[in-house]
């Protein structure tokens, strides 16, 4: 499965989970790090680890298990390690904290649609 794909199913698992402010950035023209990065918002740290539970779920039906899974027992912050995609759930707070867009700026902030 392609990069983009994981990173649509992504999307599409937390939108359908009510996940908040969700961004595509393409980050391979900027490190070899990956491809992609997801990032979206969780309203409580139930709310994060039911998105974490959920995307995880989705991509292991389609035959997809993450590398590493980071921060998950009462974190503000969980990071989803698909090697060519790296999925952040974050609390609104530690999102604004953290700034991953702001520094990723000059990453490639990719439109998609919610099926």
């Amino acid at each position: 499965m392609e990069s983009f794909e994981i990173a649509k199913i992504a999307a599409e698992t937390i939108s359908e989970k009510l996940g908040e402010e969700i961004s595509i950035l393409r980050i391979s023209k900027k490190t070899t790090l990956a491809d992609y990065f997801v990032i979206a918002s969780a309203t409580s740290t139930t709310h994060l680890r039911a998105l974490s539970d959920e995307v995880e779920f989705r991509l292991s039906k389609a035959g997809l298990d993450p590398s590493r899974v980071e921060g998950v027992e009462g974190s503000a912050w969980i990071l989803m390690d698909y090697d060519s995609v790296i999925i952040h759930l974050f609390l609104k707070d530690s999102r604004a904290f953290y700034g991953l867009e702001k520094l990723w700026a000059d990453a490639e902030h990719v439109d998609f649609e919610i099926k």
